[in-house]
């Protein structure tokens, strides 16, 4: 008889965890889906000062996180380019310096901001170091790395891109690979453009 108790309580056990199992979107604790539109993120650039990412609305952007000491970094040239191309017709490139990944950029932001004027003659908007991943994650962060959109996955390396339509949702996610001008990154920004 005990067995036979025990056995029903696990296959009871059993039935309300199948039951209560969740397969649909993870909902945040205020009942919306999760988020993948970045247009309330404010963040500092690299001179400290506040950015409403909401003054980009209307914009189409690329979000990249950046290093200066990477095999990737040689992509900030490629960037720049695209920037230059595109840039008349409504698109921005933002990038967020970060060190997580085999501490690839250890400079302080006067030094990352000297770093891409002199070798890369960066001219899109540079932004505060910052972390990408884990506990001290950025929000604008979050929300790139773990959405309806993309998914949810941490960021792997440095130079890992994100695009984001007009209205501030993210639409798609390249890994540092991608190279800024290959055409599957350019024609998808040219696409967003033409929206």
């Amino acid at each position: 008889m005990k067995k036979v108790i025990s056995n029903f309580v696990y296959v009871l056990v059993l039935t309300l965890i199948i039951f209560n199992h969740q397969t649909h979107a993870v909902k945040h604790p205020n009942g919306n889906k999760m988020n993948s539109n970045i247009s309330k993120i404010i963040v500092k650039d690299i001179d400290g000062k506040n950015v409403k990412l909401s003054d980009y609305k209307g914009k189409v952007l690329l979000i990249v996180n950046v290093a200066s000491y990477c095999g990737y970094t040689k992509q900030y040239a490629g960037l720049e380019e695209i920037y230059k191309k595109y840039k008349d017709k409504g698109f921005e490139i933002l990038a967020f310096p970060c060190n997580q990944f085999g501490e690839q950029e250890p400079g302080t932001n006067e030094e990352i901001k000297n770093f891409c004027s002199s070798k890369f003659d960066v001219t899109f908007k540079l932004f505060d170091k910052i972390d990408v991943n884990g506990k001290n994650q950025s929000p604008l962060f979050s929300i790139l790395t773990d959405n309806e959109v993309t998914g949810k996955a941490e960021v792997k390396w440095n130079f890992e891109k994100f695009l984001i339509d007009k209205n501030g949702n993210v639409v798609a996610r390249y890994l540092s690979k991608v190279d800024p001008k290959s055409d599957e990154l350019t024609s998808a920004i040219e696409k967003e453009i033409k929206k």
